[in-house]
């Protein structure tokens, strides 16, 4: 069946393509050419390649042209937009000096009306210092413009808030989002660590009303409700702060290997499932045991199979376990702190070995640790 098929094509092209002759005269002779069906085949075959290969050339070079426009017109639009942006804030620029000094008073006077604003703005964020890295994305660069003129005065005064509240949106926004991915992370409610409705600026005003804070800075609403809205974000990000502070975020011991995880896993006694309920880290015998967060230690003794086991409150339902210790450090009722040594490694109670058996706990339940050290890794990269 093949062969007749292979037959009935090669009659067909030798149809299409027959043999040819080609005869050359030139210089009183006669030179003569066959042109086989194979040739032209070949010929044929040379001239589709090269037409293929230029009709892609060609689309090539009008997708790039196109994707090329589409940059083109991606930039100008944004050119447009950050121009109209420019030309916005100009205007109300303008139109702020304008009933300046429509008003009664001098020019000088009024310039140091908007540097005391300037001074007031610079005293309500003031309250971001002390977080990580915000005393250098909220650096005050008060104008040296003593020399100048009160116009520019003014518009360097005015540009130095936008650059102000531009940077304390961005930072408290920023910070506070990570760290409530953090609190995900540790499969915690963020939420239930916020809370809104703290002072704002110390003895100005509480961040609860943008109208009365334009008022009391006076500043436009819109300038205002940026204010209050870097304000509610700060608050959270202290808030979440603060409970990361006080969350088992941090690593009872420096070796960072696991020999257990939590969940299921074959018991090494039985040789048969069960549930693991922390993680296991190895070390050698007296290895230092850490508090992973600041609290009060409620147990010190043995636990059935646990052997000497040491378990901190750490508020809120926060309950921490370290189990196996061949030593221990503190007393309950002891308060400690992150990092504090509270034990030794060993081998005590239900052990094959050397390690420390790490426990969380949550409201009573065990908790998978290893998503809280996570968050804690993720916590210390924010800062």
């Amino acid at each position: 069946m093949a062969i007749a098929h292979f037959q009935r094509l090669r009659k067909t092209l030798e149809g299409l393509f027959p043999e040819r002759h080609l005869y050359v005269r030139s210089g009183g002779e006669m030179r003569g050419y066959v042109l086989s069906t194979n040739k032209q085949l070949a010929c044929a075959a040379g001239v589709g390649a090269a037409a293929l290969w230029m009709g892609v050339c060609t689309a090539a070079m009008l997708v790039n042209a196109l994707a090329v426009s589409n940059t083109d017109q991606v930039v100008l639009k944004q050119k447009a937009y950050y121009e109209r942006i420019n030309a916005d804030r100009q205007a109300r620029l303008n139109s702020a000096v304008a009933q300046l000094s429509a008003t009664s008073g001098s020019l000088d006077e009024l310039a140091t009306s908007v540097e005391k604003r300037h001074a007031a703005l610079a005293l309500l964020v003031s309250d971001f210092k002390g977080a990580p890295g915000a005393a250098q994305a909220l650096a005050v660069n008060k104008p040296a413009l003593a020399s100048a003129s009160p116009v520019e005065r003014i518009q360097a005064t005015r540009m130095d808030q936008e650059r102000l509240i531009d940077a304390a949106e961005g930072y408290s926004k920023s910070r506070a989002e990570r760290l409530r991915q953090a609190m995900r992370m540790a499969g915690l409610d963020a939420g239930s660590f916020t809370g809104r409705g703290g002072s704002l600026g110390g003895p100005l005003i509480e961040a609860k009303d943008p109208r009365a804070l334009a008022a009391v800075l006076d500043v436009d609403e819109e300038f205002a409700a940026r204010i209050h809205r870097a304000a509610s974000d700060m608050s959270d990000m202290r808030a979440l702060g603060a409970a990361a502070q006080r969350l088992p975020f941090n690593r009872p011991t420096a070796n960072p290997a696991l020999s257990s995880s939590y969940g299921v896993r074959f018991d090494p006694f039985t040789h048969r499932p069960a549930f693991h309920s922390g993680l296991d880290f190895p070390g050698a015998f007296y290895t230092p045991i850490m508090a992973t967060a600041p609290g009060v230690i409620s147990f010190t003794g043995v636990r059935s199979g646990y052997g000497n086991t040491v378990e901190i409150d750490h508020g809120g339902g926060f309950k921490t376990r370290y189990a196996h210790l061949q030593g221990i450090a503190v007393r309950v009722g002891q308060r400690v702190v992150i990092g504090q040594r509270v034990g030794a490694m060993g081998s005590t109670g239900r052990s094959t070995g050397p390690h420390l058996h790490y426990e969380v706990w949550v409201n009573g339940r065990a908790q998978n640790p290893n998503r809280f050290l996570k968050a804690g890794e993720y916590v210390q990269q924010a800062g």
